[in-house]
C-alpha cells in the first residue's frame, strides 16, 4: 500500500512537474514571438523606407533625363524653324527674280515681235523685186527660170565633184603623213615588245612506247582494253604498224590529254584491264581538272590581274587546251592581253583594264554554255554573269563588231587580235578554205566594170586590180579602189588587213613593117 502511495505520489508530481514545465515554456515562447515581429517590423520599415528613397531618386533621375530630352527635342524645332525661315526667304528671293526675269523676257519678246514683222515686210518688198528681177531676165536670156537653174546646177555638179575628189584626196594623203605615221609606230611598237613563241596544235597525238609488246597489252583480249579506253575517254586510239607510236585522235583537246596521261599512267604501271582503266581515267581527269584551275591561277598571276570570278579562271585554264586556226587559244590571249596593255599604255588609257579585256576576249570558244551564240558574245554573258565591269564586257563582245562598241578600249581588243592572228607564223588555215578566200576577193574585184585583170598576192594581204585605161579614168580608179575595199570589208571575213592597188596604164603599140 505504501508503494502504491508512493508511485500515486510520483507520478502526480511528475504531472505537476510537466504542467509547470509547460506553462513556463509557454510564456518563453510568447516572449520570444514577441520579439521576433518586433524585429520583424523594424527591418520591414527600413526596407520600405530604402525602397522609397530609391523610388524618389528613380523618379528625379527620369525627370531629369525627360527633360534633358524634351530640351533637345525644343532646340531642334527651332533649328528646323531657322532653316525653314531661311529656305522661305530664299523662295521668296528667288521668287522676286523670277518675276523680273519675266519683265525682262517678256520686253524682249514683244521687240523680237516687232522686228519679225519688220523683216516680214521686207521679205515681201524683196519678193516681188525678186520676181521683178527675174522676168526681166528671163526677157533678156530668152529661158524660163527653171531652164537656166538646172544648167547650172549641172555645172556646179560637175565642178563640185571634181573639187571635192580634189579635197578627198588631199586629206588622205594628210591622214596617210600624220594618222598612218602615228598608228604605225604605235603598233609596231607593240609587236616588237610583245614577244611569243608559235604553238601549234593538231587534232592527233602521238603516244610514243618503248616497244610494240607494249601495243598488245594496250589492245587486250579481244581487244577489250582498248574499247574500255575509248569509252571512257571518248577519244578514238589508233594502233597501226607505225613502229613504237600509238595515235590518239579526237578533236577536244582535252580529251586528247586525258588520254595520253592515263595511258601513260597505265603503261608505267603495268597493270591494264578495263577496270584499272576506268580507275586511272577518273584518277588523270581529276588531275587535268586541278591543273587546269593552277593554269588560269597562273596566267592571271603572270598577268597581274587580280579580283577575278573562279569560274573565269577556270575557263582561262582551259584555253590551254584549245586552238584557234593551229594557234594556241591561252598563247593568243596572252598575247592579246599584252598587246592591248601596250597600246593602252601608248594612248594614256588605263593598261589594266585593257590587259583584263585582252585575256577574256577569246573566253567564250572554251565554254559549253549556248553553242548557238557567236563566242564573242557568249563570252561578253559570261562576263557580265560573274560581274566583269561594262568596258570589259563590251570590249569582248565587240571584238568582232557583232555589237557596238561603246567603250576606248574595245577597238583596242579589236585591234589586237587582229595582230595577234595575223603575224606570219600565228595561224594555219586549211588549203581549201585558204584558196577559196583568195579567189572569192579576186571575184569581187572583177565584178566591177572595167576591171581585166585581179591578182591576189602576198598571201591573200594584197589584191592589184588592172583596168582598162580606156573605160576608167585616173578619179574613177581612186573611187575604185575604195569601192572595193568596202565591198570586201562587209563580204569577207579574214585577218588582218588587205591592200587593194588599182593600176591603170595606157600602152601605145605600132608595128614597123
Amino acid at each position: 500500500m505504501t508503494i502504491l502511495y508512493y508511485i500515486l505520489a510520483a507520478v502526480i508530481g511528475a504531472a505537476i512537474a510537466l504542467t509547470a514545465y509547460i506553462v513556463v515554456r509557454r510564456i518563453m515562447l510568447k516572449g520570444q514571438k514577441d520579439e521576433i515581429i518586433e524585429k520583424a517590423r523594424l527591418e520591414a520599415e527600413n526596407i520600405r523606407q530604402e525602397k522609397i528613397f530609391q523610388a524618389k531618386e528613380k523618379f528625379l533621375q527620369l525627370k531629369s533625363e525627360h527633360e534633358q530630352y524634351i530640351n533637345e527635342k525644343n532646340a531642334q524645332i527651332h533649328e528646323i524653324e531657322n532653316r525653314l525661315r531661311q529656305k522661305e526667304n530664299s523662295l521668296n528671293q528667288q521668287n522676286a527674280e523670277l518675276g523680273r526675269k519675266q519683265r525682262e523676257a517678256d520686253a524682249i519678246r514683244d521687240n523680237l515681235r516687232n522686228q519679225v514683222e519688220l523683216v516680214t515686210k521686207k521679205a515681201e518688198e524683196y519678193e516681188k523685186l525678186h520676181a521683178q528681177a527675174i522676168e526681166q531676165i528671163e526677157n533678156i536670156a530668152g529661158m524660163s527660170a527653171a531652164e537656166a537653174k538646172n544648167q547650172l546646177m549641172d555645172s556646179m555638179k560637175a565642178e563640185a565633184r571634181s573639187q571635192a575628189q580634189s579635197y578627198i584626196n588631199d586629206v588622205m594623203d594628210e591622214a596617210r603623213l600624220t594618222a598612218g605615221k602615228e598608228a604605225k609606230r604605235i603598233v609596231i611598237n607593240t609587236i616588237q615588245r610583245t614577244a611569243s613563241e608559235t604553238a601549234i596544235e593538231n587534232a592527233v597525238t602521238v603516244f610514243n612506247i618503248e616497244s610494240d609488246e607494249i601495243k598488245g597489252r594496250i589492245i587486250g583480249r579481244e581487244g577489250r582494253n582498248i574499247r574500255a579506253l575509248e569509252a571512257a575517254t571518248g577519244v578514238e586510239i589508233v594502233v597501226d604498224d607505225t613502229p613504237e607510236a600509238i595515235l590518239l585522235s579526237a578533236f577536244d583537246p582535252v580529251r586528247r590529254e586525258v588520254a595520253r596521261l592515263a595511258l601513260h599512267q597505265l603503261v608505267v604501271d603495268g597493270r591494264i584491264h578495263p577496270a584499272r582503266i576506268e580507275e586511272v581515267v577518273a584518277k588523270v581527269q581529276k588531275q587535268l581538272e586541278d591543273e587546269i584551275m593552277e593554269t588560269g591561277k597562273r596566267t592571271c598571276i603572270d598577268l597581274g590581274i587580280h579580283g577575278m570570278h573562279i569560274e573565269l579562271v577556270k575557263l582561262i585554264g582551259r584555253m590551254k587546251y584549245r586552238s584557234s586556226y593551229g594557234q594556241n587559244l591561252l598563247q593568243h590571249s596572252r598575247e592579246v592581253a599584252n598587246i592591248c596593255a601596250t597600246m593602252a599604255s601608248e594612248l594614256g588609257l588605263n593598261p589594266k583594264i585593257a590587259k583584263r579585256a585582252g585575256l577574256l576576249h577569246d573566253i567564250g570558244k572554251v565554254s559549253d554554255e549556248d553553242p548557238e551564240l557567236p563566242h564573242a558574245v557568249l563570252g561578253m554573258k559570261l562576263a557580265e554573269k560573274y560581274k566583269e565591269k561594262p568596258e570589259v564586257c563590251n570590249a569582248i563582245g565587240a571584238h568582232h563588231e557583232e555589237i557596238e562598241m561603246t567603250s576606248i578600249i574595245s577597238p583596242l581588243v579589236m585591234v589586237g587580235d587582229a595582230i595577234s592572228g595575223a603575224r606570219p607564223g600565228a595561224r594555219r588555215e586549211v588549203i581549201e578554205s585558204y584558196i577559196k578566200r583568195l579567189q572569192d576577193m579576186e571575184n569581187i574585184a572583177k565584178s566591177y566594170q572595167g576591171v581585166t585583170k585581179t591578182y591576189a598576192i602576198q598571201a591573200g594581204r594584197e589584191l592589184r586590180v588592172i583596168v582598162g585605161a580606156d573605160q576608167v579614168s585616173d578619179k574613177d580608179a581612186e573611187a575604185l579602189s575604195g569601192d572595193i575595199a568596202k565591198k570586201i570589208q562587209e563580204e569577207m571575213v579574214y585577218p588582218g588587213q588587205v591592200k587593194i592597188t588599182v593600176i591603170r596604164e595606157t600602152r601605145s603599140v605600132a608595128y614597123a613593117k
